[in-house]
């Protein structure tokens, strides 16, 4: 399909729990995505989204996905806008409708998405987003005599944060507070965080409150594109400390500014999130 005239190119905007993106198939362009992702992303004088994702042929899946924050910085992953991507996919065609299940190349490996139908139409999807991994090397974090970070004290601005550091395809702190997280300033604090020396890859941000076994909410300072309001690996990766804490259930719900998520983890097995698939609209955007 190709998309691009001289001066437009089509897109669609989508978003996964109010985390938004906008779509464009990549396969016969050649434009410079990171410009475009800052331009496209502006909610003021551009679409306005948390980001871009652009569709690729794969020759290692069903499809390839590459991703940019709305700095214009490439990302590894994003679950919310994996969800959306493999609907976009079917909607222009490089994807089978009829397949059961997909296979998606990202940054951070090949992964599996699983569809949700309803009334003919994909209103949410499963997805296999890989095992946590936890090692100095893997987050990636610097910090001598340590190979893991569990509860480890982070002081920003005479505030101390007790984080677990981990990657879900890409880096994130927990933190799991007793107070609101609604009281954390997190405007403030947030880039402080992510970057910190601590993370050489700089990190994302996530404060924590436990309601129940079953149930915890949410906020995300995201790398490259600030507090959005929901974050899908973040979301596992809340859960996963949660998990690891012995505080709630394998089986957890993550309750965020924009939405809900489940999220499903095992010690030594992959994460499993399940969320919500919306279309906004299609558009022509003109290219500066």
């Amino acid at each position: 399909m190709n998309s691009e005239s001289n001066t437009t190119i089509k897109f669609t905007k989508m978003h996964g729990a109010g985390n938004d993106y906008v779509f464009i198939d990549g396969r016969n362009s050649t434009l410079n995505w990171s410009s475009l992702a800052v331009s496209i992303s502006n909610r003021h004088f551009g679409v306005g989204s948390d980001g871009l994702i652009v569709a690729f042929d794969s020759s290692d899946a069903d499809i390839r996905m590459q991703m940019y924050n709305l700095d214009g910085s490439e990302g590894k992953m994003c679950g919310n806008g994996l969800r959306c991507f493999v609907s976009f996919g079917v909607s222009i065609g490089l994807l089978n409708r009829d397949s059961d299940s997909f296979s998606v190349e990202t940054a951070s490996g090949t992964l599996g998405v699983t569809p949700i139908w309803e009334n003919d139409q994909m209103v949410a999807a499963s997805v296999n987003m890989g095992q946590p991994r936890f090692l100095s090397s893997e987050v990636p974090f610097v910090l001598e005599g340590y190979d893991a970070l569990e509860d480890y004290a982070l002081e920003i601005d005479d505030q101390h944060f007790a984080v677990s550091a981990l990657s879900i395809g890409n880096p994130h702190a927990v933190s799991i507070l007793d107070t609101p997280i609604s009281d954390v300033d997190l405007a403030h604090l947030g880039p402080k965080i992510e970057n910190h020396p601590l993370f050489p890859e700089q990190v994302n941000f996530e404060i924590v409150n436990i309601l129940s076994r079953d149930l915890i909410t949410l906020r995300v300072w995201e790398r490259g594109s600030g507090q959005t309001l929901a974050c899908g690996t973040g979301a596992c990766a809340a859960a996963v400390i949660a998990v690891k804490k012995g505080l709630v259930n394998n089986s957890v719900t993550v309750q965020l500014p924009g939405g809900k998520l489940k999220i499903h983890w095992e010690e030594g097995s992959h994460v499993t999130m399940q969320g919500p698939i919306a279309t906004v609209f299609n558009g022509t955007y003109n290219l500066k």
